[in-house]
């Protein structure tokens, strides 16, 4: 993987998270009384399209990184970072298709199995990943 290419997938993955964290903070943290009732916050639909607009840069930084770097340590059989590596890479599809099919789901209850789903998946990938750049890249035998 190039520093480039290393670059792009940091800056993605923060981008992607900071978004989807105050998302989250702004949706089921903050409650705001209107005179109606509780209301979103003016920053929501904001933050929202942060999200969606930067996820798809996560996405293709995963892309990015899969020949030079994913699949080139599973065929050399490198062990460093491989459990946290293999975790990000099981995190990827029900993070990706969760957040694609919560914009799509009208039905409440799919809505949200699809919002839990992704709030879990999306909260471990963030774990995995700091976990992943924090790990020394050789292991010591």
């Amino acid at each position: 993987m190039t520093p480039r290419q290393a670059r792009f997938a940091h800056l993605s993955s923060l981008l992607v998270g900071v978004s989807g964290i105050a998302l989250f903070v702004l949706k089921d943290l903050v409650v705001i009384e209107g005179e109606f009732g509780p209301e979103s916050h003016y920053l929501e639909d904001d933050v929202q399209a942060a999200h969606i607009l930067t996820a798809p840069a996560l996405v293709f930084a995963c892309a990015l990184i899969w020949q030079d770097h994913v699949w080139a340590k599973f065929q050399s059989g490198a062990r460093a970072r491989r459990r946290t590596g293999l975790l990000l890479l099981s995190l990827l599809a029900p993070m990706i298709l969760s957040g694609y099919l919560l914009q799509v789901s009208y039905n409440e209850p799919w809505r949200e199995i699809w919002r839990v789903t992704h709030l879990v998946s999306s909260l471990v990938w963030l774990v995995a990943y700091g976990v992943h750049q924090l790990t020394p890249k050789r292991s010591k035998a």
